[in-house]
Formats: C-alpha cells, sequence, structure tokens
C-alpha cells in the first residue's frame, strides 16, 4: 500500500477533471455505529493507494490541525464539508455564525467550498418515515426567505475563499429537478452554485440528464453516485427511509449500477467543467468495503469515462 498519493499513479484525467471519494465510504454521520472501526488514517491510506486525489470534511475528522497534518502527509486534498442550514426554520441571522466558523475551519484545510443543504423539515435522517412519499415542500412564502438567505451565506464563503455549492437531495425541500432549477433561478449565480449529485437526482426524478442540462451554468462541484436497480424497487416497495434504503443497498460506485455514467461526464466535459468529482456512495462499511469500492469505481472511470 501508499502511504502517500503519488502523482504518477493517481487518477489522471485527460480532460482536466480531479478525481476524489467521499468519506461517506468509510463512516456515516447519520447513523455513527456505521464504520465507527475506520479512522481518518485508515481513509486516507486508501485514498492514497487508490490514486484519489482528494476527499470532504466528514463529522468524525478530529482537530482541524490533526486532519490538515495527517491529509496533507498523505497527500491528499481536502476539498469541500457539508453544512445543514436551518434558514426557513430560524432565520439566516441565527445560521450565520455557526457556518462562518464552518467557513473558517475549511479555509484554515485549504478547501475550495462549502456544501449547503436546507434541512428544514428534512426527513432524510428519520428511520420511520418512507422517503419517496414523504417530504417537505416549500410554501411560496418560503422560497424567497430561503433564496435570500442562501446568497447572505454566499456572501460570507467568498471572503473566506470558497464557493458555496447547493447539494439537492432526496427528503428536503431541495430534491427535485423542478425545486432545484427553481433554487438556481431565485439566487444569485455569483453567491450560489450547485452540487450535481447524480444518485439523488436519479432516485428523485429517475432523470439524471434533464437536472444537469437544466442547471450546467451552475454546477461548481460533483458527486459520481450509482444506483442499484432491484435495491431502489425493492426500498420503494418496502416504504423504506433514506437511511434504511442506503443500509440496504440502494446506493452504490459508478460502475455498480443501472446509470450510464458516460452522458453526464460527456456534458460536463463539453460545457467547460475542469473541476472535482467525488465518487460517493452511502454503503455500510462493513459489507462494501472501502478499498475494494474505490477500486471499482476507479476501474470504471478509466475503462469507460476516461477514453470518452
Amino acid at each position: 500500500m501508499s502511504f502517500r498519493l503519488d502523482p504518477a499513479t493517481a487518477i489522471n484525467d485527460p480532460h482536466g477533471i480531479t478525481w476524489g471519494m467521499h468519506p461517506i465510504a468509510w463512516r456515516n454521520d447519520d447513523i455513527k455505529e456505521i464504520g465507527a472501526f475506520n479512522t481518518l488514517e485508515d481513509m486516507l491510506l486508501d485514498l492514497a493507494d487508490l490514486g484519489y486525489r482528494g476527499t470532504e470534511v466528514a463529522g468524525w475528522f478530529p482537530a482541524k490541525e490533526v486532519a490538515k497534518q495527517r491529509a496533507d502527509a498523505r497527500g491528499i486534498k481536502i476539498v469541500a464539508q457539508w453544512f445543514s442550514s436551518f434558514i426557513v426554520r430560524d432565520g439566516v441571522d441565527a445560521v450565520i455564525p455557526e457556518f462562518t466558523a464552518t467557513c473558517e475551519y475549511l479555509q484554515y484545510l485549504g478547501a475550495t467550498r462549502v456544501v449547503v443543504s436546507e434541512q428544514t423539515g428534512s426527513v432524510q435522517g428519520q428511520r420511520d418515515v418512507c422517503i419517496f412519499t414523504n417530504k417537505p415542500v416549500l410554501t411560496e412564502e418560503q422560497w424567497p426567505v430561503l433564496a435570500a438567505g442562501l446568497n447572505r451565506l454566499g456572501e460570507i464563503a467568498g471572503e473566506h475563499g470558497l464557493t458555496l455549492v447547493y447539494h439537492h437531495h432526496l427528503g428536503t425541500v431541495i430534491q427535485t429537478k423542478a425545486e432545484t432549477i427553481k433554487l438556481m433561478e431565485l439566487t444569485d449565480p455569483d453567491k450560489v452554485s450547485l452540487l450535481f449529485d447524480t444518485g439523488h437526482a436519479f432516485v428523485g426524478d429517475g432523470d439524471v440528464m434533464g437536472l444537469l442540462q437544466a442547471t450546467i451554468d451552475r454546477v461548481a462541484h460533483v458527486h459520481f453516485k450509482d444506483v442499484r436497480p432491484e435495491k431502489l424497487e425493492e426500498s420503494k416497495r418496502l416504504e423504506r427511509s433514506f437511511l434504511d434504503s442506503f443500509l440496504a443497498g440502494m446506493f452504490t460506485v459508478p460502475g455498480d449500477g443501472m446509470i450510464d455514467f458516460t452522458e453526464p461526464y460527456r456534458f460536463l466535459i463539453d460545457h467547460g467543467y475542469r473541476d472535482w468529482i467525488l465518487v460517493e456512495a452511502e454503503q455500510d462499511p462493513a459489507i462494501a468495503n472501502p478499498h475494494e469500492y474505490g477500486a471499482k469505481a476507479r476501474a470504471y472511470i478509466e475503462s469507460t469515462l476516461l477514453p470518452l
């Protein structure tokens, strides 16, 4: 195993994309016992050995000084971190202190974006709520509140050298293609960008390319996540929650499910996207070994996507 990322053997994308892998493959923030046996060192060593150049921050990371020292020692770039906003519920002024602290933390780590998802009314973390039939919906009065709040957070992110990328997510007020497009229309493109996630687009609407084509000018960060069709149908039939759906195996890495990633990859390249794509799949690492699945995703990337 390589103890430090070797640029010569890392994934080298001829189209200028930088490939990383999300920490959720190793450990879960929502169900803390899932992957609790994995440490930051375990993840960084796997990333270095697999040839992924970066990752995001997870809630289980150690103090910022320790995280930076260990990531730097392994040659792994820390790119971003998730932030749960409650702008509609609490007002943006109540959100700003914690958001500013997150931006300061990310700036220290050398990250370039902060991932925001509005969690007012979210059911993504509730194990007794079906993700396919229950989701919060914004009222007409709440839309401008959320948009104005995100614009304000985007200003703060920019002051810290970060791009705010909004994450459309199952079980939240911004899940569907229509909701995501509307949010982009209501927010300032200089302050709010989009994190495009193939898995959430597919499960949310059954349509990956429709959302990407409609929002390509706002995409500043990308997650490539695949979906197992039989597990998706099973989870719908059994009315599972988001958490129970991923524990049952609904998500997997690119090349192991039903999404054709050649379409979104080619579209991103053709429209000038030259930034990060992170392999992501919420799975139980005790069942889906992160190193094994990271290697599987890399094989798919290099055999199917890079030659395009």
